[in-house]
């Protein structure tokens, strides 16, 4: 097989240029982040042709990016993983030699290594919700985290929703994918659905919509449920209020850490993901679910509502403990 010459720069283009249309957004990000520092990396090598790729190379990459970016197990299966794709795409154009991909190794992890444990505990969930129903309440920052914590939306799906995709005769809010202005949701088309919404949820709606709420639309004549003066909120922003309002401090609870708020870099506007106590989107979604299988909701309708499947709720949502659970199954069962 003769092989075309090919610079990483270029295959790096092309191949995200190539999937573009294949891939979710947020998926087609994560590609790009971690493959931009094996782009990094070769040139630091002076690879200038992937030609010259071999399973030698591919090991000390593995081992330059494991130190690089100082990589957990997960981590590093994740970018080795991204990269052996990468490889396959580079067999399919004729840049490396056949069955390289092969030779892209990654570490073996368990389920249990391969979930996150991390995850915002009902109790912490109902103080920041306590405290912005007090202090901010029908703000949007009140109503995004509302909405992640009751419903389980990915933040991506709560970014997507418009203001008639709510339904306040009938409670329910309607997510619908539409990549062509901006708003794809994972799973695409299988991500559509309708979620019913609580009558607290609802009130908490219409009075975000009556007097709040800042009548605007986005780039593509949308009006987006959350928004500010500037059009539809971003997911970046959301991502920042849920870091912003877990951090205890913000919701009138004393620093766990015994860091003073004045100097802490945690606590401050430009930083909040740098408090040890603030979790991420993906903690308020499992905290959300695991509430829920606690409240002995069957899965299937949890799984529905959350847009994942039982199986994915089990390796990387359900935080219940084994008692818990044996608890749960001797309550159902009768067995007192």
């Amino acid at each position: 097989m003769s092989l075309e010459p090919i610079e990483p720069e270029t295959a790096y283009e092309l191949y995200l240029a190539d999937r573009e249309h294949e891939l979710a957004e947020a998926s087609l990000q994560g590609h790009r982040y971690r493959l931009k520092h094996f782009v990094r990396w070769s040139r630091e090598k002076g690879i200038t042709n992937l030609n010259t790729l071999n399973g030698r190379l591919l090991h000390e990459y593995r081992m330059w990016r494991r130190e690089d970016g100082d990589l957990n197990k997960v981590s590093e299966k994740t970018q080795m993983d991204t990269l052996r794709v990468f490889v396959r795409w580079l067999e399919s154009i004729d840049a490396v030699e056949q069955d390289l991909g092969e030779k892209v190794l990654s570490p073996a992890i368990t389920a249990d290594e391969n979930s996150r444990d991390v995850m915002l505990e009902a109790d912490r969930a109902d103080a920041v919700l306590a405290y912005l129903g007090k202090y901010k309440y029908a703000s949007v920052q009140h109503v995004a985290l509302s909405l992640m914590w009751h419903t389980m939306m990915r933040v991506g799906g709560v970014h997507a929703l418009d203001v008639d995709d709510y339904n306040s005769q009938e409670q329910y809010l309607e997510v619908r994918h539409r990549p062509d202005t901006d708003t794809p949701i994972k799973n695409k088309g299988d991500g559509e659905r309708l979620i019913a919404v609580s009558d607290r949820i609802s009130d908490l709606l219409d009075d975000w919509l009556a007097s709040k709420w800042p009548n605007v639309t986005d780039d593509h004549g949308r009006e987006p449920l959350l928004a500010s003066a500037q059009g539809r909120t971003q997911k970046t922003t959301l991502q920042s209020y849920i870091y912003q309002w877990t951090r205890p401090c913000e919701y009138g609870k004393e620093c766990p850490h015994d860091r003073d708020p004045a100097t802490c870099e945690g606590a401050q506007p430009e930083s909040p993901s740098k408090c040890p106590s603030s979790v991420s989107p993906h903690a308020i979604r499992r905290g959300g679910i695991t509430k829920r299988l606690n409240e002995d909701i069957p899965e299937k309708v949890i799984s529905d509502r959350a847009n994942v499947s039982p199986e994915v709720i089990d390796q990387h949502y359900d935080r219940r403990t084994q008692r818990e659970k044996m608890e749960q199954r001797r309550e159902f069962l009768g067995d007192r």
